[in-house]
């Protein structure tokens, strides 16, 4: 798997009765495909996949890879609190037909990095049909992968990549440079993409792609296309935008976001809260400057 370009981080839609609203999802992928993303991460954090259930997760998987085909790269959130329950993940995302997995530290159990290395090696010897991409997120899950699990794993074919959420562009820098024969770096703090590509990231899983496809596509694009300045141009402009996200209520916003962007993807699911009208009016103020 090639690990490349914009590969949104998808929400995922809501009805008004609460159920997944897979006609929009279908909708909001065809959209990001037409704006040129490379694929797509469900069952996310920005997809909910924890408010999720086992059958709404299974659809959600069958929908995305019946509307993407082979049009994009698909790569599957497959999370929980232990072992027994990611391997339990890793299968249902295997049995739907993807090869691929997003996979971070298990939460609230707090493994100690050698006990991380052996709930990885669990996965990969229990579901030995797919590939592992890391995710580091320890604000999240409070324990990071660390340099010793890198070690661990830098000679494995099957595990290809890290997702990089820690918000230290030190330990992206170093991972870019010192595994950059052995793990393909994708960025996931959105307000360092441009460091991150600079870096020697490939990709960029993106929660904010959901809203801003046109204009993180664009990012993408002219940086590849060596407009180092345009590139930063851009990242100029989304900076209000994911500085407002980062201040929290991340998912609320990313979905008021689709709202403006012309999808009803509903509300986050308990116990996320809806946006308050200031929050929302904050929001709708940047949404709209970056349009511009």
């Amino acid at each position: 798997m090639q690990m490349k370009g914009i590969l949104p981080a998808l929400v995922t839609p809501f009805n008004q009765s609460g159920a997944v609203d897979h006609d929009t999802l279908a909708n909001i992928l065809e959209f990001q495909l037409e704006a040129g993303v490379s694929g797509f991460v469900p069952l996310g954090s920005t997809g909910e996949y924890y408010a999720l259930t086992h059958d709404e997760r299974r659809a959600i998987l069958k929908t995305v890879l019946e509307v993407v085909g082979d049009r994009g790269t698909l790569i599957g959130g497959a999370n929980g609190s232990c072992t027994r329950e990611v391997i339990e993940q890793v299968q249902l995302v295997r049995d739907a037909g993807y090869r691929n997995v997003l996979i971070a530290p298990p939460y609230y159990a707090l493994p100690s990095q050698q006990e991380l290395i052996g709930h990885y090696e669990a996965i990969l010897k229990a579901v030995p049909d797919v590939d592992i991409v890391l995710y580091n997120y320890p604000v999240r899950t409070n324990v990071e992968v660390g340099f010793s699990v890198l070690d661990a794993f830098k000679d494995n074919a099957r595990v290809v990549g890290i997702k990089e959420s820690s918000g230290n562009l030190l330990r992206a820098i170093e991972i870019g440079e010192k595994y950059k024969d052995n793990y393909q770096l994708s960025c996931g703090s959105d307000d360092q993409a441009l460091d991150f590509f600079l870096w020697g990231a490939s990709s960029w899983i993106c929660g904010p792609a959901n809203c801003f496809v046109k204009q993180v596509v664009d990012f993408y694009n002219k940086f590849t296309a060596g407009d180092i300045r345009g590139a930063q141009d851009v990242m100029r402009s989304l900076f209000p935008v994911m500085a407002t996200m980062e201040a929290g209520k991340f998912v609320q916003k990313v979905k008021y976001g689709c709202e403006l962007a012309g999808f009803k993807v509903g509300a986050a699911r308990m116990p996320l809260q809806p946006l308050t009208d200031e929050e929302k009016a904050e929001f709708r103020a940047v949404f709209e400057a970056a349009q511009a």
